[in-house]
């Protein structure tokens, strides 16, 4: 059973009752709707005005139920996840600590590639000529000393916004929020894979800033990176997007990210099952018992 993505955007109510969450209106106090625990993946919080047990936070961290809460710009600015997710956490924590630097380069480059790739075929996809692009992944090398990614992401944008004047930039023009929002929660269901397979998300193969709780989450993330970036495409080309504010329609497409069909391993899967394929196979490289990274590619 796929999980389920639930947003909040209004005032409500959150509790539990009978292993059930339930969704009250804070005005009438009338009960809006009850949902099973074990239904939950990710809970979204986007209101000032929204409160919740702590009996129904802790029933979440239990289930590994992901809970992100939004900034005043609707954005997604803080994510709660389970300290203990696996049950030989600690063996698993020691052996990816060990890992050797050879290694972390190698999976660098695996990821570099993959992501790539999949910018190329997101590009494909949407009509627009990716063979400046591909001609980059010969180049890569182990833990990409070239700074091919770099090189590939300024080609990439260039050909798929290039003609609007678009610069990738984190606080710039729009679809940048849209991609800000998306890429926050695909970030968000990457430390909850990462935590079910009793990794660190802090612990990086590549990203290493002594501020960032999440360096191994931005690392695996990168081949999945297109998928968000052909959901905003799709908004944008439909001319929806006139501003840096996302609509309620707009985010409830841009959340169904974690349900979206990617095939990974030569099968179609949604991509929150193919995480959990991704992460686990990461710590097989950590333990020795795999060579490479299983990693999406688009469905045909």
């Amino acid at each position: 059973m796929i999980k389920r993505t639930l947003y909040f955007g209004n005032p409500a109510y959150l509790h539990k009752k009978d292993q059930q969450l339930k969704i009250t209106d804070t005005e009438t106090q009338a009960e809006k709707a009850s949902i099973p625990l074990e239904d939950i993946a990710f809970m979204i919080l986007d209101h000032p005005q929204i409160t919740i047990t702590h009996a129904l936070m802790a029933d979440l961290t239990d289930r590994n139920v992901a809970l992100i809460s939004c900034d005043s710009k609707h954005l997604p600015s803080g994510l709660m996840l389970p300290l203990d997710g696996n049950h030989v956490q600690t063996e698993r924590f020691r052996i990816q600590i060990a890992a050797s630097e050879p290694l972390l380069k190698n999976l660098w480059a695996q990821t570099i590639k993959a992501k790539i790739e999949n910018q190329a075929e997101m590009l494909s996809r949407a009509g627009i000529e990716s063979k400046q692009l591909l001609a980059l992944v010969p180049q890569i090398k182990s833990g990409d000393p070239d700074n091919t990614e770099g090189r590939a992401a300024a080609v990439y944008w260039k050909l798929v916004y290039g003609e609007h004047g678009f610069t990738r930039d984190r606080y710039g023009m729009e679809p940048n929020a849209h991609l800000n929002y998306c890429y926050a929660v695909l970030r968000a269901i990457v430390a909850r894979a990462l935590v079910s397979s009793g990794m660190l998300p802090t612990l990086g193969i590549h990203h290493r800033n002594k501020y960032n709780a999440y360096c191994l989450a931005d690392d695996v993330m990168e081949p999945y990176r297109p998928f968000c970036d052909e959901l905003v495409y799709e908004i944008f080309k439909s001319g929806n997007i006139e501003s840096e504010a996302i609509t309620r329609d707009q985010k409830a497409k841009l959340l169904s990210i974690a349900t979206c069909d990617v095939l990974i391993d030569g099968k179609k899967s949604p991509l929150m099952v193919a995480l959990s394929r991704t992460t686990n196979s990461l710590f097989e490289c950590f333990e020795g018992t795999r060579r490479k990274i299983v990693y999406p590619e688009f469905c045909n």
